[in-house]
């Protein structure tokens, strides 16, 4: 199992149809083919001194291998959601990990 996890910043300044924009691009991303499950979150309202809640939305993939993932990473879905949204954040950060063999 390959798990992808993002953490996206947005603009602070963005207007609510980009904000919105950014939200079903990200969405879209659930639905390629390649993903096994999807998921688009918001920070929890947990409240502990080690957890980050600085972001803004969280993406969660879950592919079957790296191979998938790979196939994930150069989808025409994927691709248009980085032309489309990457003006829409200041920061990302990714996390990947897979199943320890």
């Amino acid at each position: 199992m390959f798990v992808h996890n993002v953490y996206f910043w947005l603009k602070p300044d963005l207007a609510d149809e980009q904000r919105a924009a950014f939200v079903a691009g990200v969405q879209s991303l659930t639905r390629i083919d390649a993903v096994r499950h999807g998921y688009v979150g918001v920070p929890a309202p947990t409240d502990r001194p080690i957890i980050d809640r600085s972001y803004d939305y969280a993406l969660t993939i879950i592919c079957d291998d790296p191979a998938k993932h790979d196939a994930y990473q150069v989808d025409p879905i994927h691709d248009r959601f980085r032309q489309q949204c990457e003006p829409f954040w200041d920061r990302v950060l990714i996390y990947d990990a897979v199943t320890p063999a």
